[in-house]
C-alpha cells in the first residue's frame, strides 16, 4: 500500500461547496501513479515499451464530502492482479480526522502495440516478476 496526499483546490469543488464526485478518480490516479513509481515501475515505463494500461471499470462509493482546502490521505493498493489485467483499490480520507470520504477500485487492462489486449508476462516479463513480487504472490 502507498499513501498520498493532495489538497482540495477550490477549482475541485462544486455549488453546494464539496468535493465534484469525479475529482475522486482524478485522485485515484494520483494514488496509482505514485504506487507504480514507489515500486519501481512508473507508468511512462509501460508506455515506453509500448504497454498501455487503460481503465475497464471503475466503482466509487461516496461515504462523507470533502471541501475545499481539506488535506486528503488517498491510499492505494493493488487488490488483484492476473496477466491480462490488474486491480487497484483507494480509500480516500481526511488527513485531519481519518473520516472516510470515498473508497473505490479500478480495473486495467494490459494492450501491447497496436492496442490489442496482451499479457504482461509476454509484454513484459521482467515488470510481471516486479508486481508479483510486490504483491507477494509466488510463481
Amino acid at each position: 500500500m502507498v499513501r498520498t496526499q493532495v489538497r482540495v483546490r477550490y477549482a475541485e469543488t462544486d455549488a453546494m461547496g464539496v468535493v465534484y464526485h469525479a475529482h475522486y478518480l482524478v485522485w485515484f490516479e494520483v494514488g496509482r501513479n505514485e504506487l507504480m513509481r514507489a515500486w519501481g515501475a512508473p507508468y511512462v515505463d509501460f508506455e515506453r515499451r509500448g504497454i498501455l494500461v487503460p481503465v475497464t471499470e471503475a466503482r466509487v462509493r461516496w461515504l462523507h464530502p470533502a471541501r475545499y482546502d481539506d488535506l486528503l490521505e488517498v491510499e492505494t493498493r493493488v487488490e488483484r492482479l492476473t496477466p491480462a489485467r490488474i486491480t487497484f483499490g483507494y480509500r480516500i480520507s481526511r488527513a485531519e480526522d481519518g473520516r472516510l470520504c470515498c473508497e473505490g477500485t479500478t480495473t486495467h487492462a494490459f494492450l501491447g502495440p497496436g492496442g490489442r489486449p496482451g499479457a504482461l508476462p509476454k509484454l513484459a516479463p521482467e515488470l510481471w516478476a516486479l508486481f508479483r513480487e510486490r504483491t507477494g504472490e509466488k510463481e
